[in-house]
Order: structure tokens, then sequence, then C-alpha cells
């Protein structure tokens, strides 16, 4: 049982009043104690950050902080299995899953190396303006200074590098605060990035309930801009907080993917298995509501049960488990209730819905109505509610209808009509002949309405995280 702290200017802050337990997900073991940051820790973070940022990171050429994060890409690779280890511990995520978090995670790293040299500008042709004669025009990208990121349990590694990387890649320092169920993988990537050659003082971290931290990380002056991925009340509260401060929120969604009677059904039943119960559905972009064109709902909705049913439930530390707990078991009881309540309004289970501790079965609803909670709401669990369709304008205006738009998946092999849903869809991003979960990590990444505001992938991130500065020129 390990014992971890914030991580102010190098130093491990083990010893404050306050303390709280890690638990494994998958049997409730402690596996580590959090010394909880304080508010002075806080104000301490940005101090340091911000000194940092004035005396190295804002000085630090193009080529020094990709080799940084090149030299971070690598090491990431080479402990991959440790990384992938900790995170299946910690976030209860099937070792096979946590593997493929570090592997993007390796790749995010790269793509901000990269990034790192193409910050350029323009030159602004000032003679096109009357007076503009003999001027020199030049608008630069330049760091903002200190970035404020809160991340969630559920890519405890990729979520904090898509926050850190770029914001590294343009010479800005960073104060993390990561999910207190899921601290460990941020000392490790700490570790790493000292390793790598971060200077002492560019990334913070503070450990502790977000509660009790996020005012403070959020309002303190010399923060010039914040990043948070998590829950909408929380990142809307936020938002209000930050008052004129810039903000990059990743909230969330209750993905509608569309299945048409000319899709490829096996395909299409395979990629909703995998979109809707990776990670036993805790992420944001999970498959939650699918339409089903009616003439082929029965024949798609057989292969979906099949694939759910054959999916391997159990200790995530096994390499044959597919589908492990959910975070804690008040998380597992919640989709629980969900299920049952909607079920008393007349749903019914296809498949699974029964819970055992923190492990939920992976579930089918049918005959669900748009005001179940199931529905309407973000489940962040491993269920999915199967909703048959006629008509293209009624499936589109159902997906449409709803508070949320981070992503949608439409399964067609007509290409007109996969150009018309992906312009009329009202979410962030559309995926077609491919589900509402997949990510790139270096694609523009963000939601509109309840699902949050601001881009995320590097080089959308790093437009967020820099300011563009004129300078001008007059020859004489």
């Amino acid at each position: 049982m390990q014992k971890i702290g914030s991580v102010l200017n190098g130093e491990h802050r083990l010893q404050e009043e306050k303390t709280m337990d890690v638990l494994n997900p998958f049997n409730q073991e402690l596996i580590a104690t959090i010394a909880c940051a304080s508010i002075e820790d806080v104000h301490e973070a940005i101090e340091v950050a911000q000194q940092t940022f004035n005396a190295t990171m804002r000085k630090m050429p193009a080529h020094e902080r990709s080799r940084i994060l090149r030299k971070a890409s690598l090491l990431l690779e080479e402990r991959s299995e440790q990384f992938a280890k900790t995170i299946s511990l910690e976030a209860g995520k099937p070792i096979n899953e946590a593997r493929g978090e570090v592997t993007r995670a390796v790749q995010v790293l790269l793509f901000a190396s990269e990034e790192a040299k193409r910050l350029a500008g323009d030159q602004i042709p000032m003679d096109s303006a009357i007076g503009g004669e003999r001027q020199i025009g030049i608008a630069k990208r330049v760091p903002l200074g200190v970035i404020t990121a809160i991340t969630p349990f559920n890519f405890p590694l990729n979520l904090a590098l898509h926050k850190i990387a770029p914001a590294i890649a343009v010479g800005n320092t960073v104060v993390l605060k990561p999910a207190e169920k899921t601290p460990l993988s941020s000392i490790l990537l700490y570790e790493l990035l000292q390793d790598a050659g971060l200077p002492k003082g560019a990334l913070n971290i503070l450990q502790g309930p977000g509660t009790e931290l996020v005012e403070p990380l959020v309002k303190h002056p010399f923060v010039k801009k914040v990043t948070f991925t998590g829950s909408g009340k929380v990142g809307w509260h936020i938002h209000e907080l930050a008052g004129k401060k810039p903000v990059t929120l990743e909230l969330g969604s209750n993905a509608p993917n569309i299945i048409f009677a000319d899709a490829d059904l096996e395909y299409a039943a395979s990629a909703i298995t995998m979109s809707g119960f990776t990670f036993a559905g805790q992420a944001c972009v999970s498959a939650q509501r699918i339409y089903v064109e009616q003439s082929v709902y029965d024949q798609f909705a057989q292969l979906l049960q099949e694939k759910v049913e054959a999916l391997v439930i159990g200790n995530p530390a096994e390499e044959q488990t597919q589908l492990g707990p959910m975070i804690t078991e008040d998380a597992a009881i919640r989709a629980a209730t969900w299920i049952e309540e909607a079920v008393s309004q007349g749903a019914t289970i296809r498949t699974g819905g029964k819970r055992n501790g923190t492990l939920l079965e992976p579930t089918i609803l049918e005959n669900v109505t748009k005001s179940m909670q199931v529905v309407c709401m973000e489940v962040f669990a491993p269920m999915v509610a199967l909703i048959p369709f006629t008509e293209e304008d009624e499936v589109l205006a159902a997906a449409n209808d709803s508070d949320y738009g981070l992503q949608a998946g439409v399964f067609t092999s007509d290409i007109n009509r996969a150009l018309k849903f992906a312009e009329e869809l009202e979410t962030g991003g559309v995926w077609i002949n491919e589900s509402s979960v997949r990510r790139f990590d270096h694609m523009p990444y963000g939601g509109i309405k309840e699902s949050g505001t601001g881009k995320e992938g590097i080089r959308y991130a790093i437009e967020g995280m820099s300011d563009l500065k004129f300078i001008g020129i007059k020859l004489i």
C-alpha cells in the first residue's frame, strides 16, 4: 500500500492533515492513501507554476520543448506495462484496454512534440491597407502562462496528457488536479516528464477532492486558462467561477448511434458492442441510444445480444477479461436503479441488468421512451437502449432531441444519406460506419450544447492554450 501526495516544485508532500483511501474497484482492497492538498498548497502550486513560466518555460525554444515531449513518448513506451497495470489497478479497467490507453498516450506525446515545432503564425501584408507601405506585420502564437487542468478517473493517463502535452508544447506551465479515485497514474506521469527533462515546477500536481480545491484552482489570478473533463454539473460550475478566463469543457453525452437497413449489420453489432461496453460504458462518448431501422431491428438486436452475452466479465487484471467493474459500488447501484426505474416505466431487459457489487452485467434495454433517464440522461454504465425507427427525418429528429451533443455514429452504405446526417446531426463530431466512441488523439474533439465548449486534440488544444500576438515594424 502506497502513500502519495501532491507534488509542488518537485517536492512530494506526504504529511498533509487530511487523507483519503484509494480502493481497487474490483475487490475494494486498499491500494493507496492520498495526502490531500490544502488551500495553501493550491496557492503555492500556482505561484510556483507562474515563477517557472516566467523564468523558464516562456523562454524555452521550440526544439527543446519538442525534445522533452519526444523523450517522454519514448520513455512511456518503455514503461508501458507499468503504466497499464497501474491504470487497471486504480480504475478497474481491463488490462488490455489499459494497454490501449497507454498506446494512445504515447502518440499524444509524439503529436505534441511535432506540433511544438509547427507553432507558425502569419506575415500580414500591411501594404494592403492605405498607409501601410514600408511596414511589416507578424502574428505569432504565444503561451498564456499557468493552465489549470482537472481530469476524471476513466482515462487517468491519456486525458491528463491531452491537457499537459499541448500546454508544454506551446510553453505553458500546468497545475493538475487528477481524480481522487485514480491518483497513481498522475505520479507516474510526473516522474516520466521529469526524467524526460521537464523543468521542476512546470508541472505541479494537487491530490484530493475537487469539491474543496476547484474554486481556488480556477479563480487564482495567475491562472490564465482552465481545462476540465468530467461531469456537466461540475463543468458548468467551473465555467461560472472562471469569469472572463478561457475555459475548455469536455463533458457528458448520451451518444446516438443510428443503424440503417443497408448497413453491414454484423460489423455494426461488433462496433456497438465495443462502443457501449468498453470500460463498462464509462466513457462520455459511449454508445447509449441505438436507433435501428425497423426492417432489420430483430436481426440486429439478435446479433448485438449474442455479442454482448459473449463478453467475459470479471477481474480487470486477468488477460481474458473484457468487462470489469464500475469505478465504485455507488456508481453501479445508481446505474442499476436507473435500469429498474426504466423497467417500472415499461422498458424490457433483453439481456443483463443484474448487479454484483461493482460489477453490472452488460445490459440491452428495449421498449424505452425518450423521457426515461436511461435515454435522456448520461447513463455512464454498460448499458444501451435499442430504439426502432422507420423514417430518416424521424430518426434525425430523435437523435437531435437531446440536451447533449458530443459525438454520434451512423451506419449506412448510402453516401448521400451519410453526408446528410454528417451535416445535420447536432453533435461536435459524427462518425460514418463507425461508432460514437471512436477518438483519435490528433483530431478535433469536443461537444456542443450541454456536452461542453472548446476543442481538444493536440493542435486544437494548443490554439486554446495560446494567444495570437501581433508585432508591427515600420521601416524608416
